[in-house]
Order: structure tokens, then C-alpha cells, then sequence
């Protein structure tokens, strides 16, 4: 019996955050990690990940508010569920791990809920960065709160003060 299955294909881009990581087949993206890994090395992108790579670099300089590609997270039922819901979060938004939980509809889910948004295998595409505390509190994220904070400024800049 042969393996039908078509191999994972995988690409690297830079990011004002740091190398992320692709990873996806023809059934759509399944992860992006981000790292402080160094280097120049950037082979040529797959076909298969060239429009999440186009997208992402579309994100960072300010050109797109959503994503339009075919996912392919693995996960259980459940995170998928979540990370489902975590997608309606507008840009430029938060919302609360308890809002989150009532909109999956169950309220008392709330530790599950974050600990499925903290398994979220695509990092921005599916938004768990705009997840925050009840209290407004930045709260963890897999990427280091230093580029949650990066991330929901670069989507909702402070307004400048003026000087006069």
C-alpha cells in the first residue's frame, strides 16, 4: 500500500517580529511559529505557501486587516472551535477569555479556552494575540508578550497627543 499523502512543505519569511516559520500541503496552512532565529537563508517558497507569505507581508506593512487562505490547523474539536471563533475578532479589536468562552457558549470553559488559544497553531492568521484579560491586562501568549503588545499596537496605534 503507498502513502498517498503529499509531503509538508515548509517556508521561512522575515518579520518586524522575528523568522516565521510556514508550514502547510494542499489542504491549506497548518502552523506558522515565529522565532529570534538569525539568518539570511531564505529559499524560494512553495506554491502551496506563497499566498500565506504574500499575505503576511501584506499584514506587516499595513496593506491587510484580514486573511483569505485555506487553514488546515490540527487540533482537537474543541480548539478548533475556539480558534474558530477567535477568527470573527475584528482588527484592531479585543475581546476577554470570558467572552470568548460565552461565545463558544460556555461560560465556565474559560480555562479551556485559554488554554486552546494558547495552542493556536497560526499565529496572527487566527488572531489569538487580541485576546486579553477581563481587567484589560495582557495576559499570555505563546509568541512572548512583547510581540502580543507589538502586535495590538501595530493594529490599534495610540492616538498622538498634540503638543499645543
Amino acid at each position: 500500500m503507498r502513502n498517498l499523502r503529499k509531503p509538508i512543505k515548509t517556508a521561512k519569511i522575515k518579520t518586524p517580529l522575528g523568522i516565521a516559520f510556514l508550514e502547510g500541503d494542499e489542504n491549506g496552512l497548518r502552523t506558522i511559529r515565529i522565532s529570534d532565529e538569525e539568518g539570511t537563508d531564505f529559499p524560494e517558497i512553495s506554491p502551496i505557501l506563497q499566498p500565506a507569505a504574500k499575505q503576511l507581508k501584506e499584514y506587516f506593512s499595513g496593506e491587510r486587516t484580514e486573511f483569505d487562505l485555506k487553514l488546515n490547523p490540527q487540533g482537537t474539536e474543541f480548539q478548533k472551535k475556539v480558534w474558530l471563533e477567535l477568527q470573527n475578532i475584528p482588527f484592531g479589536s479585543t475581546t476577554s477569555y470570558l467572552e470568548l468562552s460565552r461565545k463558544i457558549g460556555d461560560e465556565k470553559a474559560i480555562r479551556a479556552v485559554a488554554a486552546a488559544n494558547g495552542k493556536n497553531p497560526l499565529w496572527i492568521i487566527i488572531p489569538c494575540h487580541r485576546v486579553i484579560g477581563n481587567d484589560g491586562s495582557l495576559t499570555g501568549y505563546a509568541g512572548g508578550l512583547h510581540r502580543k503588545k507589538w502586535l495590538l499596537d501595530f493594529e490599534n496605534p495610540p492616538a498622538q497627543q498634540s503638543l499645543f
